[in-house]
């Protein structure tokens, strides 16, 4: 083996090293922020915050995204955002969770979508962690079906369509799904480097999935309109 082999070999050793590191923190930060923001839905429930709130708590989550996020996503801080973020989302979630718990089957129908939610994600993320495959080619159709499912769900605040509402859900869960794939691919190729940014798309993927699972069965056990 010559030395060009040998920086080869030790090249590739760091490579598979620093990516092995950036998956791990990513699935531990994940689980813990999953846990916060389930927490802070119990406590959006019991303490009983309005729509108006959780409006607010959602806003606030996408404005420490967008702008705060990025200003500290190569620090420490980020993992202080990351909780703040998931903690405003798990609060905006309490409203709706009350309503479907307060339905008839509404408990049934909450920890079905829980479950299906970790079904969906394990067994995607397991796949894409499995096979190793570079789902790299998905984004451009991922990133079109994000627009066709936003677009969508803008038109049906004025239409109001039972079905459209439907397709909606169903296509946000397809593409979240499919999201899933992509952001663990790209963690696995290295194509991700930073676990904060990860932890947030793939909290994104599963609340997303989450919410409009919960919407689906809901309708399908007539509980919902």
């Amino acid at each position: 083996m010559n030395s060009g082999d040998l920086t080869l070999v030790v090249t590739g050793r760091e490579s598979a090293l620093a990516t092995n590191k950036v998956l791990r923190n990513t699935y531990i930060l994940l689980s813990m922020s999953l846990i916060f923001s389930a927490v802070m839905a119990a406590v959006s429930m019991a303490v009983g915050i309005s729509q108006g709130m959780a409006l607010v708590s959602m806003i606030a989550a996408i404005v420490l995204v967008w702008f705060v996020l990025p200003k500290f996503e190569n620090s420490v801080g980020g993992i202080a955002v990351v909780f703040a973020f998931t903690g405003l989302m798990g609060l905006s979630i309490g409203p709706m969770l009350a309503y479907y718990l307060a339905i008839p089957g509404g408990s049934n129908i909450v920890m079905t979508a829980l479950g299906g939610t970790g079904v969906i994600f394990l067994g995607l993320s397991g796949y894409a962690l499995t096979t190793k495959k570079d789902f790299s080619f998905m984004g451009g159709f991922l990133f079109v079906g994000l627009m066709v499912v936003f677009g969508a769900a803008l038109l049906n605040i004025f239409l109001n369509i039972p079905a459209l509402s439907l397709a909606v859900s169903s296509g946000v869960i397809l593409v979240m799904s499919g999201l899933i794939l992509f952001d663990t691919s790209r963690i696995i190729n290295g194509g991700e480097t930073n676990y904060i940014r990860a932890t947030v798309g793939l909290y994104l993927n599963i609340h997303n999935i989450f919410v409009h699972l919960l919407h689906l069965l809901s309708v399908f056990a007539g509980g919902d309109d």
